[in-house]
């Protein structure tokens, strides 16, 4: 592992647990490295902020990539948006963000890249562009509702429902209500 993953792994560690991203100097000393170390891959606390959720995207296009191997796209999806270490990583993250002073369009436009190539990844394993967006809406929400508090049905509910939506017969009747 890298000097830099190792601040990285430290930082999202050290975020989750205490909520907030902590102050460089912390992050240092407890990710091993020197200030100097520290500050040869993140020059700022902004930069730092950029490197974890650029780390977050990059995990997230791992596990989809792998998931769209064996089809499940869908269910790794959703299971990262109900994920409680990573809805407390996204909060401290939007936290930061929000304390001014950071030009954040870099990594919103990343971020909308990724989404748009995990729609992608949804829309294929459904086999249909709309259904691919409302299942990446639906894990949105899912974090949201994670960020909040709220309680989130199972899973296995939430991916049951999905099915019953995708069955045979209900997209013969939806097709078959089309035509009248």
């Amino acid at each position: 592992m890298t000097a830099r993953e190792r601040i990285l792994d430290t930082a999202r560690r050290l975020t989750i647990e205490a909520g907030s991203v902590p102050s460089m100097d912390v992050v240092a000393v407890a990710a091993g490295v020197s200030k100097g170390g520290f500050t040869h891959h993140f020059r700022t606390r902004a930069a730092l902020l950029a490197g974890l959720a650029e780390q977050s995207i990059d995990s997230m296009d791992a596990a989809l990539d792998a998931a769209a191997a064996t089809g499940d796209v869908v269910r790794t999806w959703l299971q990262i948006s109900m994920a409680r270490e990573e809805s407390d990583l996204y909060r401290a993250l939007l936290m930061s963000f929000s304390e001014g002073g950071t030009d954040t369009s870099d990594l919103l436009r990343r971020s909308g890249e990724a989404s748009a190539r995990w729609e992608r990844l949804l829309a294929e394993e459904l086999g249909d562009p709309v259904a691919g967006s409302v299942v990446r809406l639906l894990g949105d929400g899912l974090v949201m509702s994670a960020l909040t508090g709220d309680t989130l049905p199972s899973l296995e509910a939430i991916l049951g429902w999905l099915d019953t939506r995708r069955s045979p017969e209900r997209i013969h009747e939806r097709d078959r209500g089309q035509e009248t």
